[in-house]
C-alpha cells in the first residue's frame, strides 16, 4: 500500500483529515487560541506569544492557512490573520453528527 492513497476516500473525509493534521501540533492552537483571545486580524504580534523562532511561527501559520483554519491579508508589508469561520462550521458540523451518533450508543 502507497503511503498516501488519498483518492480513494471522499472529500470530505479527506478535507477534515488535512484539517486534524493542522490541528495536530500544540503551537498551532496556541496561535489559534491567541487569535480566538484578542478577536481581531493579527499582524506579527503572533511571534511574541509563542516561545518560537519567527520562522517556525510563520510555517505554523502556513500550516494553518493552508489547511483553511486561518485567514490572512496583506496590508502594507504584512500579512494579517484571523480566524477562518467558515472551516470551524465544518468542523462543527463533523462533530456534532459524531457526538449525535455517539450518544445512542449501546457499545461497551
Amino acid at each position: 500500500m502507497g503511503a498516501s492513497k488519498t483518492e480513494h476516500f471522499t472529500d470530505k473525509q479527506n478535507q477534515i483529515a488535512t484539517i486534524a493534521k493542522a490541528l495536530g501540533h500544540p503551537a498551532r492552537i496556541a496561535i489559534i487560541e491567541y487569535l480566538l483571545k484578542v478577536n481581531e486580524c493579527i499582524c506579527g504580534d503572533i511571534v511574541n506569544e509563542l516561545p518560537l523562532a519567527q520562522p517556525t511561527v510563520s510555517q505554523h501559520l502556513k500550516e494553518l492557512k493552508n489547511a483553511g483554519l486561518i485567514k490572512g491579508n496583506i496590508e502594507g508589508n504584512a500579512i494579517c490573520y484571523c480566524i477562518n469561520e467558515e472551516t470551524f462550521d465544518i468542523l462543527k458540523t463533523y462533530f456534532s453528527a459524531i457526538i449525535a451518533v455517539t450518544k445512542n450508543q449501546k457499545c461497551c
